[in-house]
């Protein structure tokens, strides 16, 4: 089914189709919430939220872009509704914060595993906004119009948060690793 069809079936008040919405949608949703949110409850509660706003708000969806965009939007911006209000840590990666190596490490290569497991650290070590568009474009592969039409960020500041968002991984990793092993 289109999305025009599934959108006019849960209209027409078929539940099944408001499933398959769900079904493929669900992805997209839980690494916006796993990204942006820590609590495991918290990120519970936002996903049923999400699909309340999104089932209640079907009839105003204007196909102006795909549905599952629209839907990552609604979740995007139902957490940072949820971080405004809850008081934040610094979870960014801030100038002069890097642990320094310690000085008996010992220097080895980098399997590819630990590689990923390294830049996934550091990028969970990012603020919740850094962490969601690192995620659109590098992990979903969403188009740089998809991101500003779910955040509703101006293309411009999505590229230069993709790019402070590069620099601080890059200033992380090389403070902690040789650029060699990495």
């Amino acid at each position: 089914m289109t999305d025009q069809e599934l959108i006019q079936a849960v209209l027409n008040g078929n539940k099944q189709a408001f499933g398959v919405i769900i079904k493929q949608s669900e992805g997209l949703v839980a690494q916006i919430m796993f990204k942006m949110i820590s609590d495991a409850h918290a990120r519970k509660d936002l996903v049923q939220e999400v699909y309340m706003r999104v089932y209640l708000s079907m009839g105003e969806f204007k196909f102006q872009s795909k549905l599952n965009t629209w839907i990552g939007g609604i979740a995007y911006k139902t957490c940072l509704k949820y971080l405004d209000k809850r008081p934040l840590g610094t979870s960014e990666i801030m100038e002069g914060d890097y642990p320094l190596m310690e000085s008996g490490m010992e220097t080895r290569a980098i399997t590819q595993k630990e590689l990923a497991g390294i830049l996934k650290g550091a990028i969970d070590q990012l603020s919740p906004i850094f962490r969601t568009l690192v995620m659109l474009y590098h992990q979903e592969q969403m188009s740089l119009e998809e991101i500003v039409a779910v955040t509703a960020l101006p293309e411009g500041t999505v590229k230069n948060y993709l790019y402070r968002a590069r620099k601080l991984l890059q200033k992380s990793l090389l403070v902690k690793y040789k650029k060699e092993d990495l």
